[in-house]
């Protein structure tokens, strides 16, 4: 008979932000230890609020399956002797299993006749079991950060309080350090903060939220959506919303209650962004907008207790935001007096990074790095683009920035449109800083991309060249997501970019600062680029053979790049692919070690080999030119016409034929179709069936 599994894991209030992943990991690890266990089981559900962690598995089997161990010995011949009695081999096994030699069986394999030992072990209860699982799958729920607390050796996110673990009816006994497992939990910290005992998940739910304990995040979130949309609508408005806040706030409080507050219309004058880091990044406060998305002088705030007077909440929240905002005020005032290229000095004292300078330092490399691009792309906006990466940093000596970080570039922009900069110069300083995430938005215009690519590659060949590379682990620097940001930017604006120089420039430029080899470099910051590329590739849905053997043969240019990847998925489906996959592979290996030469025609002694000169020499132009043009399907559709002569030579021709002139023409021939194919793809790295 199954039965039902819950856990609770009581708290000190953990961080917001380590929830969904710490939910997460608790699936993983009860998955995982259940199988290797051999616990079968039902549907899985993980939930939590800031003081508490919960796992409810349904359907678990009271008893883990029987297991069948089977172990080869040696070979009868080894194992008995010409009498048939048994060796000292065959007892030796047989003591070693824990079995009589009567026992031992006798099994046919592919090595011939063996002696094999079978045991059979009866599964044990699962609530014994569950005693030793239990505590080692809450000691081994991963966090970012983790605490002792007390004289106790344990750690976690936040000290245990009390620990309820029940199998069907049963208590499941354990304890770790002070805290004994039992059935009871525990209602609201401060609205239901005494114990009540517990009959089973679903009667958990309902009397722990009688006690104002909500323990699904979804309910929670809906709850918070729902209410904050009606107080929003309550002053003709709506809520700015915001996952990620939605999703923070929601694992903040145990029982979320709404109020809507306001602030003075006067602090609208700030710039939008101002407003929305205050509320939503420091005070967790939902922003509310009018129709046009336009700012409004209210805010939603979530609790987590009931109000008797709402009112009260509001003006706390209010005198807060109102603090908040005149600080704000006072910044941007402060700051205006002093104009953004004047903070280019004050750069001169922020280090970057002890081996690589400062961070004005680091400006003038990624100017020029900018320039160079610019050159490179053939655009006349060189004046534009070395402004705004001249500029790009001011703003982090700004009095608004050093108080609300999330503001830089954004305050940048405002600066520069305020101190009459070129309004594509202000977005450019903002846009430098995109992608701020996987998937966010990418710069509209030209400098701004420019001066990010330019901004990024500095960061990233400059690490690279002290040697702080990512690891499988680590990536503190965020030089994956600034990796990717340059991709997507190339990519986005089809910029004809060569990632293999513009590397090798930005090396060049940082010079003495490198503490490696510069080409060893150069490699490493090339092939983390492809490692990049090739899993965005694949994350978009392109077949892995087809990426591989595209950028098998470099990725300098990612834009084309993926054109020919398209392209091959679209070859794919051609009737010849296959076997022209297959018989390329076999040229490859043909032409193993093989450095070429030139083709003979009067040298051939077969009609096939002819046949297929001539058919390459037909195709060959056209599809040089196609490649040349970047249209690779029409290359691909003209090599496909290879494809019977190709089968022909191979079934009519012996390749390697003992005269050496006939044998190094033949390959010669293979060379230069070979290279043709090349010019897209390594054709011998497609999987074929």
């Amino acid at each position: 008979m199954a039965k039902e599994l819950l856990l609770e894991i009581g708290t000190e209030e953990i961080p917001a932000a380590f929830m969904p992943k710490a939910m997460k990991d608790m699936e993983k690890i009860i998955t995982k230890e259940f199988s290797e266990n051999r616990i079968g089981h039902g549907r899985i559900k993980t939930m939590g609020t800031p003081r508490r962690l919960l796992l409810s598995v349904m359907d678990v089997d009271e008893r883990q399956e029987d297991q069948l161990l089977e172990k080869m010995g040696p070979s009868t011949k080894v194992a008995f002797g010409e009498d048939g009695k048994p060796t000292k081999a065959a007892i030796g096994f047989a003591r070693g299993q824990g079995i009589e030699v009567s026992e031992l069986e006798i099994v046919e394999t592919p090595k011939g006749k063996q002696i094999c030992a079978r045991k059979k072990i009866i599964g044990e209860d699962t609530k014994a079991i569950l005693t030793d699982l239990l505590p080692r799958f809450i000691m081994s729920i991963p966090f970012r950060k983790s605490m002792r607390w007390m004289d106790l050796d344990i750690r976690f996110a936040r000290p245990i309080h009390w620990i309820l673990a029940l199998f069907g009816d049963d208590i499941v006994p354990f304890s770790i350090e002070n805290i004994t497992s039992g059935n009871a939990s525990r209602g609201h910290r401060f609205m239901a903060p005494e114990p009540f005992t517990v009959g089973g998940f679903e009667d958990y739910l309902k009397k722990a939220e009688e006690r104002f304990v909500i323990v699904d995040p979804n309910r929670r979130k809906k709850i918070i959506q729902d209410e904050a949309w009606k107080a929003a609508e309550a002053v003709s408005g709506s809520v700015l919303e915001n996952e990620d806040l939605l999703g923070e706030v929601s694992f903040l409080v145990e029982y979320p209650s709404v109020v809507c507050g306001t602030f003075d219309r006067e602090y609208l004058s700030l710039p939008k962004e101002v407003l929305t880091t205050a509320m939503m990044k420091n005070q967790k406060y939902f922003p509310v907008v009018d129709a046009q998305g336009n700012l409004l002088s209210y805010f939603i705030t979530v609790n987590n207790t009931l109000a008797r007077d709402p009112s009260v909440v509001a003006r706390g929240n209010e005198k807060v935001i109102r603090a908040r905002l005149a600080d704000a005020r006072f910044f941007f005032d402060e700051d205006r007096k002093t104009p953004l290229e004047n903070h280019l000095e004050d750069l001169k004292d922020v280090v970057f990074h002890r081996s690589l300078g400062t961070s004005y330092e680091k400006v003038m490399q990624f100017r020029e790095l900018a320039a160079y691009i610019t050159e490179t792309l053939h655009l006349s906006i060189s004046d534009t683009v070395d402004r705004a990466a001249l500029l790009s940093k001011a703003d982090l000596e700004t009095q608004m920035v050093y108080e609300f970080t999330e503001l830089q570039g954004v305050m940048g922009r405002e600066y520069a449109l305020l101190q009459g900069e070129n309004p594509v110069v202000a977005k450019a300083i903002y846009e430098h800083y995109l992608p701020i995430a996987a998937g966010g938005d990418l710069p509209e215009t030209d400098e701004g991309a420019i001066v990010s690519i330019a901004d990024k590659m500095d960061t990233i060949t400059g690490f690279f060249g002290i040697n702080l590379i990512p690891t499988g682990t680590a990536d503190p620097f965020a030089l994956r997501r600034q990796a990717l940001g340059i991709i997507n930017i190339i990519l986005n604006k089809n910029y004809p970019i060569n990632l293999d120089e513009l590397i090798g420039r930005s090396i060049a430029i940082l010079g003495k600062k490198l503490q490696r080899n510069p080409e060893e470099t150069r490699a490493d910051v090339l092939d983390f680029f492809r490692g990049r590329f090739e899993n965005l590739l694949i994350s978009q849905g392109h077949p892995y053979d087809v990426v591989n053997a595209v950028l098998a043969l470099g990725m300098s240019d990612i834009v084309q790049s993926l054109r020919k990847i398209e392209a091959m998925e679209g070859f794919k489906k051609h009737p010849d692919f296959e076997p022209l996959a297959i018989a390329f592979k076999r040229v490859v290996n043909i032409l193993k070690d093989f450095e070429g030469g030139s083709i003979d025609a009067a040298v051939f002694d077969s009609s096939a080999e002819a046949n297929l000169y001539n058919s390459f020499a037909d195709i060959r132009e056209r599809a040089n030119g196609c490649i040349d043009e970047g249209r690779y399907s029409e290359a691909l559709s003209e090599m496909a016409s290879l494809r019977k002569p190709v089968d022909t030579f191979f079934d009519e021709v012996m390749v390697m034929a003992e005269d050496e002139k006939i044998r190094f023409n033949r390959l010669s021939l293979l060379g230069e179709i070979s290279k043709l194919f090349h010019r897209i793809a390594d054709f011998s790295k497609i999987v074929t069936e």
